[in-house]
């Protein structure tokens, strides 16, 4: 398609080219040399004066969200936007003709499945008057309220956003702009291609219109339509109920960068540490203890492996606070840490012992069996229990008897010989 852009005035011709899996939405500007590309991101965002403009180093793109909110509303994931200036058509100032050329194009599946992102907690911004929260939901649901300073076109709404939905509720719906607002714009150099071909003016309680209104809440669904086209640059499809009061491209854009940074915070969390005992690793905190055992509060019975000693030994740590919760009833008065919790702890370390030598995600250590236990010395609060485990017998890889002893200040308090069976998840039977 031809047309002109808004805010530059300058004639554009714009084709949408398939792409393959996985590529995502691509600018690409024919116009310039080497026929740069960019990923729409939001952190590219450099202009959000009534559009939402990227840039990545010379390459600019202007007014980018109805184009993207055409492609994101009819759910096509993968599409190069080939364009010979800086700036989409505006043309008649909705989405609808970009979705006229999509569909147009027929598009199809392609083999691979859609990533989206599923918000883990709340995300909220606010500007002055405006504010926008994304919550977590199962799909795309906007809620948004459209209100001029004075409230005299005050319009609410609430869609679950589907490709159906899309075309029929949301994409005709055109821009509009306060009649008073259009001097200054001027001034800034914007809308050079402005006109009631491709927008929609409200003059106090009077709305200016070449052709009628398309919806009778019309304003409200192109905030929404905005909306989309904005979040589009997460660079995956979101799933959220998204609560929206007077949004603008500025809030949209906050929202969309608050976002980015709760993904981009889950990618590095889900890196940070491996679920399995390396054989490389010397030593384990205790969040490498937790992701490897299942035991959790208040049974965790390890504090820290403090050395491995070839494949078969290691020495473990347990730090014996007053803030354990069974000395609250062993004893009142007198607390002592029960001794089947020391065998506990011993049969804890034995059994990491056991997980590092099979390497395999989701094996628990089962604890089978206890002989030779002896109890020394009573362990009390603001000790420290040095736990040394040794392999002595294996059965395969999933079998093993053990030697353990508990120290206090260098000093046996408890031992045992343990026998335990390693279990892979899904192997219980």
């Amino acid at each position: 398609m031809s047309g002109q852009g808004l805010h530059t005035g300058e004639p554009v011709s714009l084709t949408l080219k398939p792409a393959p899996a996985g590529s995502g939405l691509v600018f690409k500007r024919t116009d310039l040399s080497g026929q740069p590309e960019i990923k729409p991101r939001v952190a590219q965002v450099t202009d959000l004066v009534r559009n939402t403009t990227i840039q990545d180093g010379h390459t600019k793109i202007n007014l980018v969200e109805h184009v993207l909110s055409a492609l994101s509303g009819c759910g096509i994931d993968n599409c190069v936007i080939e364009m010979d200036s800086s700036e989409p058509p505006i043309l008649d100032g909705s989405a609808k003709p970009f979705v006229d050329l999509i569909l147009s194009a027929e598009p199809i599946e392609q083999d691979k499945e859609r990533e989206y992102y599923e918000l883990d907690e709340a995300v909220s911004v606010t500007r002055g008057d405006s504010s926008i929260i994304a919550l977590p939901h199962n799909g795309l649901k906007i809620t948004c309220t459209s209100a001029d300073d004075r409230g005299i076109h005050t319009q609410h709404l609430t869609l679950d956003i589907d490709p159906d939905v899309y075309i029929t509720q949301v994409a005709a719906s055109r821009t509009f702009t306060i009649y008073e607002d259009i001097e200054e714009l001027l001034k800034m150099g914007k809308i050079k291609g402005g006109s009631l071909d491709c927008a929609v003016v409200i003059k106090g309680d009077k709305v200016i219109s070449k052709d009628p209104l398309r919806f009778q809440d019309e304003f409200v669904r192109h905030k929404i339509l905005d909306i989309i086209g904005d979040i589009t640059l997460l660079g995956k499809p979101l799933k959220a109920h998204i609560i929206a009061t007077r949004p603008g491209h500025a809030i949209n854009a906050e929202l969309t960068k608050s976002i980015a940074a709760q993904m981009e915070g889950r990618k590095k969390k889900k890196k940070k540490r491996p679920t399995v005992v390396l054989p490389t690793d010397t030593e384990l905190d205790i969040q490498r203890i937790l992701d490897t055992i299942p035991h959790r509060y208040p049974f965790v019975m390890v504090d820290r492996i403090v050395e491995f000693v070839g494949e078969d030994s290691l020495m473990a740590v347990k730090n014996v606070t007053i803030n354990e919760p069974y000395f609250q009833g062993h004893f009142p008065g007198t607390p002592v840490m029960p001794g089947v919790l020391q065998l506990e702890a011993m049969a804890q370390a034995a059994g990491i012992i056991m997980l590092r030598k099979g390497g395999k995600s989701g094996s628990t250590a089962f604890f089978m069996s206890a002989d030779k236990v002896k109890f020394r010395r009573p362990v009390t609060p603001g000790d420290q229990l040095i736990i040394n485990a040794k392999i002595t017998k294996t059965r395969g890889t999933k079998m093993a008897q053990a030697e353990c002893t508990c120290s206090v200040d260098g000093k046996v308090v408890s031992s045992a010989e343990l026998m335990f069976a390693v279990v892979i998840e899904g192997e219980e039977e």
